[in-house]
């Protein structure tokens, strides 16, 4: 581990997000142990996986004690608690499985998570939270945004079972954060996107602009999220905070003001916004973290 990194467990990190997350925490210099039911999907990734149910909490808390690899038994001495936990693990969306576990499992995974971690005295923890708190996602039939841009202090009221099970980990954050006096970010994580899916997938997404409309026009490159929880480590003493994790820009070939003034006339539109600024809004990371994002989908899909 090189000098100043850190020491984390990653929860879900052989998911869609982890699995580009967690190599570019590892080339920041952090040491990284996975937790997950299935195996890291890059064997030669040098990532030890331990398998873990979340929603058994004797097991988090165990897991948050364990060897990153079997060399931690060279050291002489059992593992301490972490220095960093990032939670990204959970059924990533709805009708995976019925709602009921949908919303069990994800709420008590990510309650366990949080109070092992803050009870074992670790000061940063980051968890994952959703784009679809904000209501249109997975609404029954079409609904609209209250208002442009969607920034972190509006007021989310989705209708499913996934973006409440993300709504309580919120609060469960906030809550153990304020009893515990640790740094608790929750990232309102945008529609991930894989460096093979530009190539796929944004013809489609730029041309056919109403297809992105639950996902309010935005996105998150996986390895720019990577960047994002790197950022939050390094960015201590704020307590409990909600940062939306997306990239800076729409998905469309019209400047933004423009394309939401014709496209969504019925949803105001509060502040100045930049000329091609993404409707879900990285301006607080932008800001306080200081996030420059790598991977803007232009440099990877080139409109006609």
């Amino acid at each position: 581990m090189a000098s100043g990194g850190k020491r984390i467990v990653f929860t879900g990190g052989s998911g869609k997000a982890g699995r580009h997350v967690i190599p570019e925490l590892l080339k920041r210099g952090h040491k990284v142990l996975n937790l997950d039911l299935a195996p890291f999907p890059d064997p030669n990734a040098g990532i030890f996986t331990l398998k873990t149910d979340l929603t058994d909490s004797g097991q988090v808390f165990n897991a948050l004690t364990t060897h990153y690899n079997f060399e931690g038994y060279e050291y002489g001495h059992p593992e301490q608690p972490p220095d960093v936990v990032i939670h990204f693990a959970a059924y990533a969306r709805n009708m995976l499985v019925p709602d009921s576990e949908t919303f069990r499992g994800n709420v008590l995974s990510t309650y366990n998570v949080i109070e092992a971690a803050s009870k074992l005295g670790v000061k940063k923890i980051m968890i994952a939270s959703s784009e679809t708190v904000y209501g249109v996602c997975f609404s029954e039939g079409v609904t609209d945004y209250h208002s442009f841009p969607c920034e972190e202090d509006y007021d989310v009221d989705p209708m499913d079972t996934y973006a409440l099970s993300k709504l309580c980990g919120e609060r469960t954050a906030r809550t153990f954060s304020r009893r515990y006096g640790n740094d608790i970010y929750v990232l309102r994580i945008g529609n991930v996107i894989e460096p093979h899916e530009y190539e796929r997938d944004f013809p489609t997404h730029v041309n056919k602009p109403e297809t992105r409309r639950r996902n309010v026009w935005s996105y998150i490159d996986a390895r720019d999220l990577g960047q994002i929880c790197d950022l939050c480590i390094q960015k201590s003493g704020l307590g409990f905070q909600v940062f939306n994790a997306t990239n800076d820009t729409i998905t469309t070939t019209v400047p933004t003001e423009e394309f939401l003034k014709k496209n969504e006339p019925n949803t105001k539109i509060t502040r100045k916004m930049g000329e091609w600024e993404a409707p879900l809004s990285n301006r607080k990371i932008r800001e306080v973290l200081g996030f420059k994002e790598e991977h803007d989908w232009r440099k990877y899909y080139k409109p006609s």
